[in-house]
């Protein structure tokens, strides 16, 4: 737990920003249907910095995983924040990270399951507002099944991922 408050700590307002956005759009990230936000005043950009659901760069595979970088570089030392989205019928096989993440679901439902044995029946499904800690070094899978899910996931870099599925 301490290690969570030190990199508590250290997370500048754009967890907030996240939040933020997401409930501002009625709980969703996705751009199909939306329109651009109304003018109003206009934020002064040494204060306050942001993102509008349209404006987030998706990377990835549009048919499986997708992920957006929104702060720092997973591939690198230090704190960095993500958005990953799970399109409808993906998983990860099982796998585990050398550091501890921790994953918001933002919208959707996120199924997890643990172990080094791959069993999509045997996940738990983690709805909409769901908090989640990958413990460092600990085999897991995830992924969507029947519903997209977005999640947000704050983490030490760098992010590597080892497989650890057992045939």
């Amino acid at each position: 737990m301490i290690r969570f408050w030190r990199l508590w700590g250290r997370l500048p307002s754009a967890m907030l920003m996240v939040a933020g956005l997401f409930f501002s759009t009625g709980g969703s990230l996705s751009s199909a249907g939306s329109s651009a936000a109304p003018r109003g005043p206009d934020l002064n950009p040494a204060m306050v910095t942001y993102l509008h659901p349209d404006q987030i760069q998706w990377t990835g595979n549009p048919t499986g995983a997708q992920q957006a970088v929104l702060l720092g570089d997973p591939s690198k030392p230090g704190l960095y924040i993500v958005l990953v989205k799970w399109n409808p019928h993906n998983m990860s096989h099982p796998h585990f990270h050398p550091n501890d993440r921790y994953i918001t679901v933002l919208s959707g439902t996120w199924w997890v399951g643990s172990g080094t044995k791959f069993d999509p029946d045997a996940t738990v499904p983690m709805p909409a507002g769901s908090y989640v800690v990958d413990l460092a070094k600990q085999p897991h899978y995830d992924g969507a099944k029947d519903e997209a899910a977005i999640i947000e996931i704050v983490g030490e870099g760098p992010a590597t991922i080892t497989p650890a599925e057992e045939k």
